[in-house]
């Protein structure tokens, strides 16, 4: 597995902020294709997060997204900017992850390491 210098971290909560699913990525890989494996299987009806996953093939998985468009889409859809303020619950999952030392710095060589202490971490999150 990569090194974790430059790695993101895709998390999918439920609506009380706990996380549900955690995937690790190289830094420089798009975030819109982890949604879809994020989602896979559960029966989800709506879904809030950024632009980064907003890409055709997640919006019509989704039955209703709340995912602001990417600025450079010839066609601009609406969103309801109210419900979209909930995507704080996840913000507020890195949040938390990042009180953990070893996440907020990564001292971990191996991302399969940074993952497992990431997933300790969320567990963790749903004790509290």
């Amino acid at each position: 597995m990569h090194r974790t210098n430059s790695t993101k971290i895709h998390v999918l909560c439920d609506a009380l902020g706990n996380p549900l699913r955690i995937r690790l990525t190289t830094g420089n890989s798009s975030d819109y294709p982890q949604a879809l494996p994020l989602i896979q299987g559960l029966d989800i009806h709506t879904v809030i997060a950024d632009r980064g996953y907003d890409g055709d093939a997640v919006l019509r998985a989704i039955p209703t997204p709340f995912i602001p468009p990417q600025k450079n889409r010839k066609i601009q859809r609406s969103y309801d900017e109210h419900l979209y303020k909930e995507h704080h619950l996840i913000e507020r999952i890195f949040l938390h992850l990042k009180n953990f030392r070893r996440v907020a710095t990564r001292y971990d060589k191996l991302a399969s390491f940074f993952l497992s202490f990431i997933h300790i971490a969320a567990s963790m999150l749903w004790l509290k």
